[in-house]
């Protein structure tokens, strides 16, 4: 400061300035905080009514930090002894996060869910904001906040709650990936180690958007922000459900058709079935090129065999012209008596079991999307790029509940979740329990 008074305005002195004059505004605005909040709290004592069983103990002391600083916060304790359960009303009602203002706890899940460690989000936080707060506490409110963000995103679809999309085609589209896991994690857990055992436990996530349009050239054409985004560690049959009560949010019931795109695995057949009973399935046509690749492996040898790219470039281009089922005869007909037939046969199988699914050009000329792209970038943005970065190893619920927020920001949805969890405080405040 100093030096900028003395006709030195480099820019080292210009961002000294700036921080001095951030912090010289920051305290009487921590002291505004603090004294609205006291009178806050002072109110809701005074009115709070006790449930049954509930005691008074004392006015308890606490250190709270908001967006601007730290400030004391004065408030009644209550104590059921027969539950062993304590209760702050003024805590309930505020919206407080063990000693952080609702908008600090947000902006530390969301920095702590988005940064790719908590060490970054810490540094982060001080650099942009100065707020200073460690990882460590980064990663309690995180995880103290993640498990109901898990909860959130399992509720049911509640018919007055869900939208009417009206949208001529809505998508719904599942995969699963590895997330890398600390040791007592996979205890007796098989895996594809050279030794058998599993270094990852797989999280399915689950995408809904929508479609209006085809571009000039008959392409679909994606709705802008319609994607939406759940997540679950639990098995294909409950992941399932969770992604129809997420279909269900967001208009499935109105939409003009439901279309399933998944890979070719028949766990994700199965889970359409139970689940999208009335959809067009389509089996992702980049993984049916995959496999395309293997039935050629199988019958010519390898991949570097003269024929083997011009080979698969007539399966890429027949699959699309609804061939598949002679692809499959006509690849029968070549091993037919050769070493490879076993083997042929094996690789074919993917094709034999979803023909159906694999109608491609029929799906295009319908205007569909016939790519689990959206997905498929999914596992990698909301997933990979948090969970899975060099030597992070995770407990399933501390994966989870990150997981659990990064799927509500990225899908719009992180002031809903806010508002329902800060009505849900307030209301355990009710002197009897809301109706059901």
């Amino acid at each position: 400061m100093a030096r900028f008074q003395a006709g030195e305005p480099t820019g080292v002195a210009v961002a000294e300035l700036e921080i001095l004059v951030r912090t010289a505004i920051f305290k009487p605005a921590t002291a505004v905080v603090g004294c609205l909040l006291q009178a806050a709290a002072d109110q809701i004592d005074e009115t709070y009514q006790p449930k049954p069983g509930q005691l008074r103990k004392a006015r308890v002391l606490i250190q709270v930090q908001c967006l601007f600083g730290s400030f004391e916060l004065r408030r009644d304790y209550y104590y059921h002894e027969g539950k062993k359960q304590g209760h702050y009303p003024a805590d309930a009602a505020l919206g407080l996060e063990v000693g952080y203002t609702p908008a600090l706890a947000k902006l530390l899940c969301l920095e702590g869910a988005d940064e790719t460690t908590y060490l970054k989000a810490e540094r982060h936080l001080e650099q942009t904001g100065g707020i200073r707060i460690s990882a460590r506490q980064i990663q309690r409110v995180v995880q103290r906040v993640g498990g109901a963000a898990q909860q959130w995103q399992e509720r049911s679809a509640e018919p007055g709650q869900c939208q009417r999309s009206n949208a001529p085609i809505m998508y719904v589209s599942g995969d699963g990936t590895g997330v890398p896991m600390v040791p007592k994690e996979l205890v007796g857990r098989k895996g594809k180690q050279s030794d058998g055992k599993a270094k990852t436990r797989q999280v399915y996530l689950g995408c809904v958007f929508t479609q209006h349009r085809v571009d000039e050239e008959g392409r679909p054409v994606r709705d802008w922000e319609s994607t939406t985004y759940v997540s679950s560690f639990k098995s294909i049959d409950h992941f399932g459900p969770l992604l129809r009560q997420e279909a269900l949010r967001r208009g499935m019931g109105s939409a003009g058709k439901v279309v399933l795109l998944v890979d070719g695995a028949h766990g994700l057949e199965n889970m359409g079935k139970l689940n999208f009973k009335d959809c067009v399935q389509i089996v992702d046509f980049y993984h049916a090129i995959e496999h395309a690749g293997a039935v050629l492996v199988a019958l010519l040898g390898s991949k570097e065999h003269p024929n083997y790219k011009s080979q698969l470039s007539s399966w890429a281009k027949r699959l699309l012209k609804d061939k598949v089922e002679n692809l499959i005869k006509e690849t029968r007909k070549k091993c037919l008596g050769t070493t490879q037939a076993v083997q042929v046969e094996q690789a074919l199988h993917y094709f034999t079991s979803n023909v159906n699914r694999m109608q491609y050009g029929t799906f295009r000329a319908a205007g569909y999307f016939i790519g689990s792209g959206v997905v498929e970038a999914g596992c990698k943005t909301v997933i990979g790029a948090r969970c899975k970065q060099s030597g992070m190893f995770w407990s399933e619920s501390g994966a989870e509940n990150v997981l659990a927020l990064r799927c509500i920001n990225t899908s719009r949805r992180l002031d809903d979740f806010w508002n329902d969890r800060l009505n849900a405080k307030s209301a355990s405040n009710d002197c009897l329990p809301l109706a059901a």
